[in-house]
């Protein structure tokens, strides 16, 4: 059973204590674990925590109520374009977000203790993924280079310039990025900090969003490939294919949605379609297709000038959506807004770069920044030479 069942469980018992004798008795009882550790906390113990989460609550108004102008507009804004009318400033909020200086939330002494949080699978577990559950391996490539030269054709064909795949390189990886980098993994002793792989660092996510709608052109990108060779490599490539279906079948499998596609990546299953970023054939059409899918969208609303690589990453980075709203706003509007309006609050205050560069403009002008400094990085500069 897992925690939220438990949790949910306990809601509907605490609800059911105020009913009819008949329907209380009806209820399941409690996990052991969790009857335990509530007869373990006191009266005192609990009266002591009831008085410091209320304290923590009234810290907490200011905030929730900031938070809540942020998503009003937000949605004022979202209704507005729909209607095909002007955004203004006055369709932000103008303010920046208040300093939290309050207690941390107290600890509920009858909550019964957290199991350990999963750990975040790694590139060996990926590809063991991909071995059990749909007998293949990824095909790697010989060198970095051989991949960089692959993605530098395939992003090229599909239209995007040296500049903009260069540059989101650049800012996604450091500038020295790997094909198979995962964020937060420097070697032995290290481990992963997210999903994130490659060199536009996508997530497991993305790639089971990726391959469930471009999987018509994965497939034909490959037997587009498959049709100019012969014996062996052609045989190799056809299974490639047959794999692929397999994937692509297996993302259509759940409805057209990032939550519904977020619990598939979060399965063994889902791990093994995250192995093919690693795929020399494969991999840089989804990292391509990464970017591509926020050019085509910004094409679709009416923004006809090519994207910045900086524009890019703001959609890359908070969603294609999102990310409009920034790319769209006049120069003097990027000046005055502040980057809260573009966040949750949760991403938001565990994004230091966001939080630091406080307006569009400036958030804007720290990742062009960047991306000038990693661009002369080697590996940024060979696969710039790759193109």
């Amino acid at each position: 059973m897992s925690l939220q069942m438990i949790r949910t469980g306990f809601a509907a018992f605490m609800f059911l204590a105020g009913a009819s004798p008949v329907v209380a008795t009806d209820t399941p009882a409690l996990p052991d674990f969790v009857a335990n550790a509530m007869a373990q906390a006191s009266p005192e113990a609990m009266a002591e925590y009831r008085r410091k989460l209320k304290e923590w609550e009234e810290a907490q108004a200011p905030f929730e109520a900031y938070w809540d102008s942020i998503a009003e507009k937000r949605r004022g804004r979202n209704a507005k374009r729909r209607a095909g009318q002007q955004i203004t400033l006055d369709d932000y909020v103008l303010t920046q977000p208040p300093v939290y200086t309050g207690p941390k939330r107290p600890i509920d002494p009858s909550a019964p203790e957290r199991p350990p949080r999963k750990s975040i699978p790694m590139v060996p577990d990926l590809i063991q993924a991909a071995v059990e559950h749909f007998q293949f391996s990824p095909q790697m490539p010989a060198n970095e280079i051989d991949f960089k030269r692959a993605y530098a054709r395939v992003a090229a064909a599909a239209g995007l310039t040296k500049e903009q795949a260069v540059r989101v390189y650049s800012f996604e990886t450091g500038g020295n990025g790997n094909y198979d980098m995962q964020s937060g993994y420097r070697g032995p002793g290290t481990r992963p900090i997210s999903t994130a792989i490659g060199y536009n660092q996508l997530l497991t996510t993305n790639s089971v969003e990726l391959m469930a709608e471009q999987g018509d052109a994965l497939l034909k990108a490959l037997r587009d490939k498959a049709a100019a060779l012969s014996g062996l490599p052609r045989k190799a490539m056809e299974e490639k294919i047959a794999v692929m279906k397999k994937m692509v079948a297996f993302a259509r499998s759940v409805p057209d949605t990032w939550s519904d596609h977020e619990k598939l990546a979060n399965t063994e299953k889902g791990w093994a379609l995250h192995a093919m970023v690693l795929d020399i054939d494969v991999g840089p059409h989804l990292q391509t297709h990464k970017l591509l899918t926020s050019v085509i969208f910004a094409r679709a609303k009416g923004h006809t000038r090519p994207l910045t690589a900086a524009e890019l990453e703001m959609m890359n980075l908070t969603g294609d959506g999102t990310g409009l709203d920034m790319v769209t706003m006049p120069q003097a509007m990027r000046e005055q807004v502040p980057t809260s309006n573009f966040f949750q609050r949760g991403g938001y205050e565990r994004n230091p770069v966001a939080s630091r560069n406080n307006t569009v403009a400036k958030l804007l002008a720290i990742t062009n920044e960047r991306m000038d400094v990693n661009s002369a990085k080697p590996g940024a500069q060979e696969l710039a030479a790759a193109f």
